[in-house]
């Protein structure tokens, strides 16, 4: 008789997602790209990239790179300061099964 493997619990992970330019991408004109913020849900991180990666590109956003920084506890433990609203749309990602885009910041060429 085989055994039920336990189900990974859902977590929160944040993810701060470089983006290109790409024809209807919503970025302001002149921008370059753009950081987004992201707090997206997943049983391990590399779901919470894929699922945020695919989302954004329905978007028509061109993601680049994604660096993670790890669940609220993994960041309470480096040391991160997590204000409420940052942690309601954690506890929001989490409730809608969902990746949030909390902020975005755009690049401008300095020159």
């Amino acid at each position: 008789m085989a055994q039920d493997k336990p189900k990974k619990k859902q977590q929160v992970f944040t993810l701060l997602v470089e983006v290109g330019r790409k024809t209807g991408d919503g970025l302001p004109k002149g921008a370059q790209g753009a950081a987004l913020m992201c707090y997206a849900s997943g049983v391990d991180e590399a779901e919470a990239v894929r699922e945020t990666v695919a989302i954004l590109k329905q978007a028509d956003l061109a993601p680049l790179d994604v660096t993670g920084y790890g669940t609220l506890d993994e960041r309470r433990a480096q040391g991160h300061e997590i204000d409420d609203a940052e942690i309601e749309l954690m506890d929001r990602a989490l409730e809608e099964n969902s990746v949030i885009v909390a902020q975005v910041t755009p690049f401008f060429d300095k020159a």
